[in-house]
């Protein structure tokens, strides 16, 4: 499962994400939680809509193809 959300950050979460200046780092996948940890950076990292970006953008993604993840969660 790991692969799988490594593959849908690398071909369509990050993509959108450079489209403005940002990026994506996955940093940890807790299977048994269902977890997904994510690191946003760029203009990304502190824009004021970061939360969204992540709610929308990100966890909307890979909840969608993989809805066994219960959740993504940001670190700095």
């Amino acid at each position: 499962m790991e692969e799988r959300v490594k593959s849908l950050i690398e071909e369509q979460v990050r993509p959108a994400l450079q489209s403005h200046g940002g990026d994506i780092e996955l940093v940890s996948f807790d299977t048994d939680g269902g977890v997904v940890t994510v690191r946003l950076k760029g203009a990304c990292g502190n824009c004021p809509f970061a939360a969204e970006t992540l709610r929308s953008q990100v966890e909307a993604v890979i909840r969608k193809e993989i809805p066994e993840i219960e959740k993504v969660v940001r670190t700095e």
